[in-house]
């Protein structure tokens, strides 16, 4: 079955919703320069502390040096860490033996063909790949939750070329969650604005969405 990531996760009471409909992984979002679902690193913690054990927790952060990464996953204590922004390789090999029981996910922004290159130098040092919409090359800077799809083309030759587990990401919900599967074939969703309503997560759409996961598998 693909595995589904709720993100912009905002409480502990959404947490346990996420879980209830059969969420694989919560997304946790720390500081961002856009984008929705930011909360506290101490609201972060009080959500890893209270779910179960076998539920992965993933840290969202803008952080890019080790010591930025490492400091920020201290203060939430999440079992994986999702790299919204670009670094660089030797970042990875040190995070490694930092946080060795940490699984790490790195972001890529599919903006054109160049994703592709990115996405697959990347692999040899992390544990997961996800393919956003965002774009890092704006002024106000797009690491995420934009609500936007982009080209599943690209997403679906990067997903056969990655020997790592995939996450799609990007403006998708219970209308389209279902063709996105079948072009991609990802190992995994990541779900956040089309599962909302008026900023809370909705139990109807997110119902519907695992539908159609369901339906796929």
């Amino acid at each position: 079955m693909t595995r589904v990531k709720v993100c912009c996760i905002a409480s502990v009471e959404e947490a346990n919703l996420a879980i209830s409909y059969g969420a694989w992984v919560l997304g946790l979002v720390g500081h961002m320069p856009s984008g929705p679902g930011v909360i506290s690193d101490l609201t972060i913690a009080k959500i890893t502390s209270s779910v179960p054990d076998y539920i992965k927790t993933c840290l969202l952060t803008s952080e890019t040096t080790v010591d930025g990464i490492v400091a920020h996953h201290r203060k939430t204590s999440t079992n994986m860490i999702q790299i919204v922004d670009s670094i660089d390789c030797d970042v990875y090999e040190i995070l490694r033996k930092e946080l060795p029981k940490v699984s790490i996910v790195q972001v890529v922004h599919v903006t054109d063909r160049s994703a592709i290159d990115t996405a697959l130098k990347i692999t040899p040092y992390v544990d997961y790949l996800l393919l956003d919409s965002g774009n890092p090359n704006l002024e106000i800077r797009e690491l995420g939750g934009t609500g936007r799809t982009h080209n599943w083309e690209l997403s679906a030759e990067i997903v056969e070329r990655s020997s790592i587990p995939v996450f799609l990401a990007g403006g998708l919900g219970g209308d389209n969650v279902k063709s996105a599967i079948e072009k991609v074939n990802p190992f995994g969703i990541d779900l956040c604005s089309k599962i909302r309503t008026k900023n809370r997560l909705d139990a109807k759409k997110l119902q519907l969405l695992m539908k159609r996961v369901t339906e796929n598998s």
